[in-house]
């Protein structure tokens, strides 16, 4: 590991003053990414400023009638809090198929949002990684690409986005609250955070140097069952082959509005809007359900390993779906 200066915040504006003035430093929360990722040296800050002793754990009603949630909230909190567990299930449930119970402990909300691939190429400095050294290649388009993208990948790279918590998140069209440098503060639709690889994949947020999240807030819940699916390789804990979050209202034997969001096969929290296009107004019926798969793999390009994916994410939407039109 690489050496380190350390400070501890006592503000918000003071700590996103202070990654600013310096331009290797890092926020540091749980540190259950950041931590790991600079013992193997691929993530080197000269200065890491610790955030995790602001105000900023708190879960909060909104006057719309939605939830403000600090970016300092844990994992395990969020997933446990009566109003999540009741108002929005598919981010509980989401959250608790993230990780072990020992991680989610320590993350944090932000941190969740924040954290990066764990693409193999990415953790082995041996190899070529656009996302880890820009320019240098991609490694994964012609090695074991069996965990990649589907969905959004470019040339320069095919790693997808690990978060459980995200993607359910972009089904309940959650914002962003972050504060900048200069005092100012910004809301960015959480479909706008992240960024697709393009050829700058090292790119990963919309977030500038120094701007810090502090919140997340949840909007009224939807109407509507909510239900989120996650296909790993072993119960225990294990990123996704295919997540899916779902939304969907029904009246009578026709779908009303229907939300579709998915992770493990794109380079951020993936929200399928032609299958919501699809599914609204059809009827609560298996060729429905498999109408909407399809539209929402129609542009999958599989490389070799991770072919079955495309397969799979079908079988995914589908049966998210007939679990929520059930019970809907």
């Amino acid at each position: 590991m690489q050496p380190f200066t350390y400070v501890r915040a006592s503000t918000v504006k003071e700590a996103a003053a202070t990654v600013a003035a310096e331009p290797e430093a890092k926020f540091i929360s749980g540190g259950t990414n950041l931590l790991d990722l600079m013992k193997l040296e691929i993530e080197r800050p000269t200065h890491l400023v610790d955030v995790s002793r602001l105000a900023l754990d708190s879960i909060e009603e909104t006057p719309e009638g939605g939830l403000r949630v600090g970016a300092e909230v844990r994992n395990s909190d969020l997933a446990a809090d009566p109003r999540v567990r009741s108002r929005y299930p598919v981010l509980s449930q989401a959250l608790l198929a993230g990780a072990s119970g020992q991680i989610r402990n320590k993350a944090s909300t932000a941190g969740n949002l924040l954290q990066r691939t764990r693409c193999f190429y990415f953790y082995n400095r041996d190899m070529p990684c656009n996302k880890r050294e820009p320019g240098s290649g991609c490694a994964a388009l012609e090695g074991f690409n069996r965990m990649h993208a589907v969905l959004g990948a470019s040339e320069a790279c095919i790693a997808v986005h690990p978060s459980d918590m995200a993607v359910a998140m972009a089904a309940l069209d959650a914002e962003v609250e972050t504060a900048m440098p200069d005092g100012k503060t910004r809301t960015i639709a959480i479909g706008d955070l992240h960024r697709l690889p393009g050829s700058t994949p090292h790119v990963e947020t919309a977030l500038g140097h120094g701007e810090m999240i502090t919140a997340v807030t949840l909007p009224p819940p939807p109407p509507g069952r909510q239900v989120y699916r996650k296909v790993r390789d072993r119960a225990s804990y294990a990123f996704a082959l295919v997540s899916v979050a779902a939304v969907v209202e029904r009246s009578g034997d026709r779908v009303r509005s229907a939300r579709i969001a998915m992770g493990g096969v794109t380079p951020k929290p993936w929200r399928a809007t032609e299958a919501e296009y699809v599914l609204t107004g059809a009827a609560t019926s298996d060729p429905a359900f498999s109408e909407a798969a399809e539209s929402a793999l129609a542009g999958a390009v599989g490389h070799g390993g991770n072919d079955f994916k495309i397969p799979l994410a079908k079988r995914t939407i589908w049966r998210t779906l007939a679990a929520a039109v059930e019970g809907a």
